[in-house]
């Protein structure tokens, strides 16, 4: 979950009370927002519109919040929100049932989760994720429980929402570091990942797209079942790599993004013996992705959707092993 630091604790002299930049807090927070804004748009997208063919689906209504607890310095985060509790929205992924509602805009705060109040419930005094992971599994226990969930902002108005089905990803953004992983129920990336710099949107997709394919694979519990040995690890990063176009298409993004992500982000980045160890080259992986790009493009042609889960062809056999590799 995010828990960065905020910037700037001045003072203007040694023994004097530390001056803080309020603006300089806000725009700090905003850049992480503008991130998350991106990917909880591009995931909500790509797990909505593969709804159809995952495996497992839940409700959801595309709304993620924010709690101060969860920053540094909770208090400066606060005042630089200019809210007087904690809980507050950070993102309503566009076209999900939060955004369409027009209610949910950046910091607005929240007062209820139906007739629970989040803010009262305990948290630490700085850099508590807990909480806000609460606030979130509430909503979805809400959601699948009774259809439904009515949200009161600070201000007395009510909001209520009614979920529609997605793939069971949740998008979660790292206010620091470069990664990118999928663990069976959440998608995180670091803001450092270079894919944020990429203006193209299929490209940061694509990246989006292959974390999700491990997901609704079940590619961390296939490795738990099997062993996380490294011709395992690599069996299931090309199968992710070979899903990701298939994922793209049903987005309504081109499916060659995925190839055109992996030649700018791997010509550049995938180096180095660890990477190596557990992913094919890639140009090794690139190539893997373009070999579906054909067989997608023929089912959006056919029936308007890529039917990934009835004529993808797996690598792994999800009950047991590794399935044998086709002949060349």
């Amino acid at each position: 979950m995010r828990a960065f630091v905020l910037a700037a604790l001045l003072a203007t002299q040694p023994d004097a009370p530390p001056q803080i930049d309020y603006t300089a807090e806000r725009a700090a927070i905003a850049r992480y927002q503008d991130a998350d804004q991106r990917l909880q748009d591009v995931g909500w997208h790509l797990a909505r519109s593969n709804a159809p063919f995952c495996p497992r689906v839940v409700p959801s209504i595309g709304l993620q919040l924010q709690d101060m607890a969860s920053y540094g310095a909770p208090d400066i985060a606060r005042a630089a929100l200019g809210l007087t509790r904690d809980f507050a929205v950070q993102t309503a992924a566009h076209g999900s049932p939060s955004a369409l509602s027009g209610a949910f805009t950046r910091n607005r705060e929240i007062d209820r989760l139906d007739r629970f109040d989040p803010n009262d419930w305990p948290a630490g005094a700085a850099m508590e994720w807990q909480r806000l992971v609460r606030a979130h599994d509430h909503i979805d226990a809400m959601l699948t429980e009774h259809g439904g969930i009515a949200i009161t902002f600070a201000d007395g108005a009510q909001t209520r929402l009614w979920p529609v089905e997605v793939c069971a990803t949740r998008f979660e953004l790292m206010g620091e570091g470069k990664a990118a992983v999928a663990d069976g129920a959440r998608v995180v990336i670091g803001i450092g990942f270079p894919a944020f710099a990429y203006e193209d949107e299929p490209l940061f997709a694509a990246l989006v797209a292959h974390e999700l394919a491990h997901n609704v694979l079940g590619h961390d519990a296939w490795l738990d079942t099997n062993g996380r040995k490294p011709h395992y690890v690599r069996r299931i990063e090309r199968e992710a790599d070979r899903l990701a176009p298939w994922l793209l298409a049903n987005a309504g993004y081109d499916p060659q993004a995925a190839v055109d992500f992996m030649k700018r982000w791997g010509a550049r980045h995938d180096s180095g013996l660890r990477l190596r160890r557990n992913h094919e080259g890639w140009d090794e992986r690139a190539e893997a992705m373009e070999g579906e790009v054909p067989r997608v493009r023929a089912q959006m042609a056919r029936a308007g959707k890529a039917d990934w889960a009835t004529h993808f062809r797996r690598e792994i056999d999800p009950a047991g092993g590794l399935l044998p590799q086709p002949r060349p």
